[in-house]
């Protein structure tokens, strides 16, 4: 083969795996400190392709997923919370801490297992946050630790 049709047959196949490389996105998310931990591995091998209608979006991190753009990020091995007097709510058979609410996004901790799974969901008028965490919890519980606290009625 001349060296002019390798040559041009290399560039069709450079800009053939640009273009596929280009098709499947992958986006940025700090892993947490305890991402490393085999409990994690248990609950990553259970995240969904699809929470309603954002697909998941890979990510670059382990112990993480993402759906949307990305509309939802969850990521396990955050530092497991204390007792608190934040709302504590059960949603799909998990207890979530739900964290101080930020303008732009709601935060959520699980609560009572160790490692720690937090959820990072963007603000949005048609965002349904209940339906998200209870897709979420309904997906991972069989690979989460068992509960070593629960929630309890708050006390005003």
């Amino acid at each position: 083969m001349p060296r002019s049709r390798r040559l041009t047959a290399a560039a069709g196949a450079l800009i053939l795996l640009g273009a596929l490389a280009g098709c499947s996105t992958t986006i940025h998310v700090d892993a947490a400190e305890d991402a490393d931990n085999p409990a994690c591995a248990d609950v990553s091998v259970l995240l969904p392709d699809a929470i309603g209608d954002l697909d998941r979006v890979w990510t670059d991190a382990q112990a993480t997923g993402a759906w949307g753009d990305p509309t939802v990020v969850l990521r396990c091995g955050v530092d497991v919370p204390a007792p608190s007097d934040l709302v504590c709510q059960t949603i799909g058979g998990v207890d979530w801490l739900v964290l101080a609410q930020e303008d732009e996004r709601q935060r959520l901790v699980s609560y009572g297992r160790d490692p720690a799974i937090e959820v990072i969901i963007k603000r949005g008028s048609d965002i349904d946050f209940r339906s998200i965490v209870e897709t979420l919890s309904t997906s991972i519980q069989s690979g989460l630790q068992p509960a070593s606290a629960k929630c309890t009625d708050r006390i005003e």
